[in-house]
Order: C-alpha cells, then sequence, then structure tokens
C-alpha cells in the first residue's frame, strides 16, 4: 500500500509540476529546465537501496525531491547538488550511501554535470568528514576498488525488476 501512495504522490507531483500548477507556471526558461534536470536526477537517485534494509532511500526519505538542486553553469552543463538525510544522526552507512548516489549518477546522468553530494545540515554528528569523502574523487575511486565495497554499492544501485 505504501508503495502505491508513494508512486500516486510522485506521479501527482510531476503532473502538478509540468503543469505550471505548483511554483508558479511562468517561471523563466532556464529556471524550468533546471527544475526538469532536477526531477530527472531525483527519478535516478530514488531507487536506490539502503544497504542495511530493503528500502530504497526514497522510502526511507533519505532522499525527497527538494534536496535535489541543479543550477546551469555553463552552456549544457549543469551543477547537481544532493543533500540527503541519514535516518538516524549517528548512522554508520551514511559514507556508503553517499557513494552509492555518486556512483549511480556518474554512470546515469545523460548531462553533462558537476556532482556535489552532501548531508543535510545538522542531521549527522560527523556530516563534516562525511562530506570531504563523499566529494573527494581520490577516496571514491579507492573505495571503488576495494571488491567487497563495490560489491555493495553494485547491489545498491541496482535497477529493481
Amino acid at each position: 500500500m505504501s508503495l502505491v501512495l508513494g508512486l500516486l504522490s510522485h506521479t501527482l507531483s510531476r503532473v502538478l509540476r509540468y503543469s505550471g500548477l505548483r511554483r508558479g507556471c511562468h517561471a523563466p526558461r532556464s529556471q524550468t529546465m533546471e527544475q526538469d534536470k532536477a526531477l530527472e536526477v531525483y527519478d535516478i537517485i530514488r531507487t536506490i537501496r539502503d544497504p542495511e534494509k530493503p528500502n530504497t532511500l526514497e522510502e526511507l526519505e533519505v532522499v525527497t525531491e527538494s534536496c535535489v538542486e541543479v543550477q546551469e553553469i555553463g552552456e549544457d552543463e549543469y551543477l547537481v547538488i544532493i543533500r540527503f538525510t541519514p535516518t538516524v544522526p549517528h548512522c554508520s552507512l551514511a559514507t556508503l550511501i553517499g557513494l552509492c548516489l555518486r556512483i549511480k549518477l556518474q554512470r546515469c546522468l545523460p548531462f553533462r554535470h558537476k556532482l556535489e553530494i552532501y548531508i543535510s545540515e545538522g542531521t549527522h554528528s560527523t556530516e563534516e568528514d562525511i562530506n570531504k569523502q563523499i566529494n573527494d574523487k581520490e577516496r571514491v575511486a579507492a573505495a571503488m576498488e576495494n571488491p567487497n565495497l563495490r560489491e555493495i554499492v553494485e547491489q545498491c544501485v541496482m535497477e529493481p525488476d
């Protein structure tokens, strides 16, 4: 039942956004494009599975539509900012969730982008350290060289059947 309600809510929010009934219907073209890109990003990350639980990040409200921001930074290039909220302030898997977000977006985003991923301010006890880790290319590459970690990430980012 909750899955049906989630899908219904997601569909309704898209209809309202595209119809212009939400956030004003006369938004400037670039703002509308940025909102469309943000929805596209959200559609990619919402199905990522939690490393510990059998739920998606969307179902656990770790990611929501409002946690995605897209800004045009050049011709056909965008800055994508994700602010996710761990389920508890001491979540030991927050770094792994950030890694899953980064890997899935690097693989799936169909447009040129710069990616910044952060833990929502005040929602984790070590947010500064984790933010540094998940936005450091060398640390991300090193993490993905670990076969055990890579297997967990692959399971989390795999698309549901």
